[in-house]
């Protein structure tokens, strides 16, 4: 029966996966899950780290060991796609095993010195005489841009970390396999691709699958990852998870995490010591409930560790944004902010209840990546209904399904009136934010037409005043509002040990067009503004 199982999904992959004609034959999504779920079966055992030489690395020597173009996978097979590989050290210290698929079965990409051109003699002597070495990584390429030229188009290195690039763009922010207790306080776990399976394409092909064994201490999972180059690039992700030895003992389980960086925006106008405007890779999260209706977050470089949740039942989408794409909100040459891509996840099937988490993490630069939005679910999910019925199943098995869009930025997603910018002015305790919407739907208005504001503040903090404003230069309109904060130490240290954690305010605003019209015509902007005791 299990066979018979394995032998109608590998019938099945073979007309659904583009670019699979040769894993039709010889490997298939169910072969992966079989791996996981044995891992998972047994306790967890660490992969070897690399050698001390190699850890010790500093980024600028650990970048300098670059892979032999002329050694690509597929360089010379007039391909539309190839392979290059990283080589273990720095962070990267954990052995990935590489195998490609194709007509005559799986065979494994053996670890060889020789592949890499290393950035000292020392070096590479050190690396030839150390044995046991394997890749860290490997990167996709693809003529995106034009067609005389591969270019690099996605990167799988490091945890369960991966990126790609739309037409264009410049690297910015990352997706994630999975998030395991992001945020909490047992601490967070990363799980990491410890094993790929690259498809090899045909020469018609315009995308290529890629297969990947997830491990962990608390968990195991199988993915397949479905790459179409352009603008957008779209992936296909599909996974199913094991909970170690079938007992869940973590607190959250993270669902096609994104990880990006704020480091500050337009809300605080700058830094004294600073030329550049603005500095970010994703300036706002966007979601959209199962009910068309769609929320803006504006993201922050907070004081302090911010988790802020979203209910979002059987979501139908959400993203980090780079929304604003104008070169000169950032002034930056080498960095290119206005080029960074934004990220986009819609779930396939029913995810059930859950709700999106948004992590802020405190950073004084923009080297490191300090916001995170992930999915939750609130219980454990059987399996993916809109799976065929074939399909081989497990279980104590957790199946998702979801499509990841690495577009333009200042790509929208919907016609809905959208946020544009977020300013914040204040004096002592009282704050006043400046709000301004744009878009397809405020620019076709009359100019006679009435519209209306609706604006929300926590308990306990009044709404002043509010006033709404055409914005001719933006053909949209401005909303501000002036609120006042509690300054009372006792009302602030009473909410902040009623919340176990620091004292957030959620504000809510949107447009519509008149008092009674049920429908928006704007995204609701939801800001999360922290309050700290004095």
């Amino acid at each position: 029966m299990l066979r018979q199982t394995i032998i109608a999904c590998v019938m099945l992959l073979s007309l659904l996966l583009p670019g699979s004609s040769w894993a039709a034959s010889t490997f298939c999504f169910a072969d992966v899950q079989a791996k996981a779920q044995d891992l998972a079966r047994k306790d967890w055992t660490d992969a070897p780290a690399a050698p001390e030489f190699l850890v010790k690395l500093n980024y600028a020597e650990w970048s300098g060991i670059r892979y032999r173009k002329e050694k690509a996978v597929w360089a010379d097979e007039g391909l539309p796609f190839n392979l290059e590989f990283f080589h273990q050290g720095l962070y990267y210290d954990r052995p990935v095993k590489m195998h490609i698929v194709d007509d005559s079965g799986v065979s494994d990409i053996a670890f060889d010195p020789s592949l890499f051109q290393y950035g000292s003699e020392k070096l590479a002597h050190l690396a030839a005489e150390a044995g046991g070495l394997d890749f860290a990584g490997f990167r996709i390429h693809f003529p995106l841009n034009n067609a005389e030229y591969r270019d690099e188009i996605a990167i799988f290195l490091g945890a369960s970390y991966f990126r790609a690039l739309a037409k264009g763009n410049h690297y910015g922010i990352y997706a994630r396999g999975l998030a395991l207790d992001t945020a909490s306080p047992q601490g967070e776990e990363f799980p990491y691709f410890r094993e790929f399976w690259v498809v090899k394409p045909l020469p018609e092909d315009t995308s290529i699958t890629v297969f990947a064994l997830m491990d962990s201490p608390r968990m195991a999972g199988a993915y397949r990852f479905v790459i179409t180059p352009g603008a957008p690039t779209e992936m296909d992700v599909k996974c199913a998870l094991f909970t170690r030895n079938g007992s869940p003992n973590y607190q959250k389980l993270g669902l096609a995490p994104l990880t990006s960086m704020f480091f500050y925006g337009e809300e605080t106008n700058g830094r004294p010591d600073e030329y550049r405007p603005e500095v970010h890779n994703s300036d706002g999260l966007l979601y959209v409930d199962g009910e068309d209706q769609w929320f803006w977050s504006p993201v922050a470089n907070p004081k302090r560790l911010a988790v802020n949740t979203f209910p979002l039942s059987n979501p139908r989408g959400f993203g980090l944004m780079q929304r604003d794409c104008s070169f000169s909100s950032y002034q930056d040459l080498n960095a290119r902010y206005d080029l960074r891509p934004s990220l986009w996840v819609e779930p396939q099937g029913d995810w059930g209840n859950g709700s999106l988490n948004l992590v802020e993490i405190p950073t004084d630069d923009e080297l490191h990546d300090n916001i995170v939005v992930f999915w939750c679910p609130d219980k454990p999910h059987s399996g993916d209904p809109g799976q065929p019925a074939e399909e081989l199943r497990y279980p104590d098995m957790q199946m998702y399904s979801w499509k990841l869009f690495w577009q333009q930025p200042g790509a929208s997603r919907h016609e809905k009136g959208k946020v544009v910018s977020t300013r914040v002015s204040r004096s002592a305790d009282t704050i006043t934010f400046h709000i301004d919407f744009a878009g397809k739907a405020l620019a076709s208005l009359p100019a006679d037409t009435g519209l209306s504001s609706i604006v929300e503040t926590p308990e306990p903090v009044p709404l002043l005043e509010k006033k709404l404003t055409r914005n001719p230069v933006t053909e949209g309109w401005r909303l501000e509002f002036k609120v006042r904060l509690p300054k009372e130490e006792g009302v602030i240290q009473s909410l902040m040990a009623a919340r176990k954690g620091p004292l957030m305010l959620r504000f809510r605003a949107l447009l519509k067009k008149g008092e009674n019209l049920p429908d928006p015509l704007t995204e609701t902007w939801v800001c999360d503004w922290q309050v700290q005791p004095k």
